[in-house]
């Protein structure tokens, strides 16, 4: 497939991702605004970040030029991912330290474990589509990106284990938990982005 036809085919797929994580960013911060519970806010709050890093892709596919100016706003777009990253980070160890040491139970949510079961449908086939277009076309933001998408995979995992277990076992720490088990992933994939280990 040529270079224009799997662009097109990125920016689709992108489009797509933000459509959805629009709907699914609104429907877990609710939820979990209604719930207590920090793994689907922090969850939610994902989806906005994905939304952005999608948007910054858009911006970056969408407009070519010579090899120097590809390169540095492949770069730049990049950095912009990688800091989404941080943020992320840093609201999940926030609110899932405070609500262990407050001990803090949430409610559980069966919206929210549907929210998370969707997600570990659709997440998966948009990263790994993204990613292979992303190596074809060379673009190691478009890949960085590609991660993150499947960061949420991961992270639907997560959440729906946190909030299973507080559901059918009681077990109220597991929300946080499975918050601050998000935080790892979420801090390597920023910091080698922002080092540009994906980049050109």
């Amino acid at each position: 497939m040529e270079r224009t036809s799997l662009i097109k085919k990125a920016l689709i797929l992108e489009w797509v991702l933000i459509g959805y994580n629009a709907l699914e960013g609104i429907a877990s911060i609710l939820a979990g605004w209604w719930a207590g519970s920090i793994a689907l806010v922090g969850f939610g709050l994902d989806s906005f970040i994905e939304i952005s890093a999608a948007s910054i892709l858009i911006w970056r596919l969408s407009h070519r030029g010579t090899l120097e100016e590809e390169t540095k706003k492949e770069k730049k777009a990049l950095r912009f991912i990688g800091v989404t990253f941080f943020l992320l980070a840093a609201y999940v160890i926030y609110e899932s330290a405070g609500k262990l040491l407050r001990h803090e139970q949430p409610d559980s949510s069966v919206i929210g474990m549907i929210i998370a079961l969707l997600s570990l449908m659709v997440m998966p086939y948009l990263g790994l589509a993204k990613r292979k277009i992303a190596r074809e076309i060379e673009s190691r933001a478009l890949e960085a990106d590609s991660m993150e998408t499947l960061i949420c995979a991961y992270l639907s995992f997560t959440l729906l284990l946190g909030l299973g277990l507080n559901t059918f076992f009681g077990w109220w720490w597991a929300d946080p938990a499975a918050g601050l088990a998000m935080v790892y992933f979420i801090i390597k994939e920023g910091w080698e982005a922002v080092r540009g280990e994906h980049c050109c």
